[in-house]
């Protein structure tokens, strides 16, 4: 049902993939998504997923200023405690992230820099990318443009890169920062995944965003929701956890030739996204193109 329009949103919409280095020394790969709205290098995402991004400058520069301290200290039997205390003053522990690096995929050839526009209230962010002559990405969204459209039980989609299996990188022991690497998997699959409208979020003015009866999955963050013709409807923002209310407690049951208690406590994971209008109306406020369904803004 959706194939036509999955191969052409996957023409505007790209992952972010980041790799963040904890303090014990374990490198995790993560991902999130946007999608471009025109021709001139400017994409959305969710706030949450561009504030991470612009705080990884934040988290960089404090580890480089830990290790500008720690090389000062004496190599001698007073070593070990005076670390203790500087991990300490920096609040690092084992599980600390002290690296992130962030890589935006197929975009553009390279990229020298962006400036973010953040929602003040909703989970959406504007990422307007500079400088830059050639765009990889070969389309851009065309929102839907009615609004009565958008109408419980209608079925949607939404596309992104949930499961990071990118490995193209690595930890530089010479000088003790993680980095990309031209060698091994430098990508991960797209991923869709459907469901029907359920409910709606906001309040009695404002729809602000759009329930659907089927998670988004962690990667998915700012990836858009379409229609069966590619018409963009939202953004996927956040997942919400319903408690369905039948619990199991002490079930006994067999498995592999043996009885066993068991309990489950059962949710239902439903997807929030940021409604189409809320999206057209921060465009707007910064004078950004986009396209609709007939009218060009």
């Amino acid at each position: 049902m959706f194939v036509a329009a999955i191969e052409a949103v996957d023409k505007f919409t790209r992952p972010i993939h980041t790799i963040t280095r904890a303090y014990g020394g374990l490198i995790s790969p993560g991902s999130a998504t946007l999608f471009f709205v025109n021709e001139n290098g400017v994409a959305i995402t969710c706030k949450h997923v561009a504030q991470f991004i612009l705080d990884s400058d934040a988290v960089n520069n404090k580890y480089k200023s830990f290790k500008k301290e720690r090389d000062l200290i004496p190599k001698d039997n007073k070593f070990k405690g005076k670390l203790i205390g500087l991990e300490s003053k920096n609040g690092f522990k084992k599980d600390s992230i002290i690296q992130i690096k962030n890589n935006f995929v197929n975009c553009f050839p390279g990229i020298t820099h962006f400036t973010c526009h953040l929602h003040p209230t909703l989970d959406l962010a504007i990422i307007e990318f500079k400088g830059q002559n050639q765009n990889l990405y070969s389309s851009y969204a065309t929102f839907v443009n009615d609004p009565n459209k958008v109408k419980q039980g209608k079925s949607l989609c939404r596309l992104g890169y949930p499961f990071p299996e990118f490995n193209n990188f690595q930890h530089n022991p010479l000088t003790d920062n993680i980095e990309w690497t031209t060698t091994g998997n430098q990508n991960s699959p797209r991923f869709p995944i459907d469901g029907i409208i359920t409910r709606f979020g906001g309040d009695q003015s404002q729809v602000a965003t759009i329930e659907l009866s089927t998670p988004g999955l962690r990667g998915q963050s700012g990836g858009p929701l379409f229609d069966t013709q590619g018409l963009v409807y939202g953004m996927q923002s956040m997942t919400h956890h319903l408690h369905l209310g039948f619990d199991v407690k002490n079930l006994e049951v067999i498995t592999e030739g043996r009885k066993v208690a068991v309990s489950n406590y059962p949710f239902l994971h439903v997807g929030h996204c940021i409604h189409v209008d809320r999206i057209k109306e921060f465009l707007k406020e910064f004078g950004i193109k986009y396209y609709e369904e007939i009218n060009q803004t």
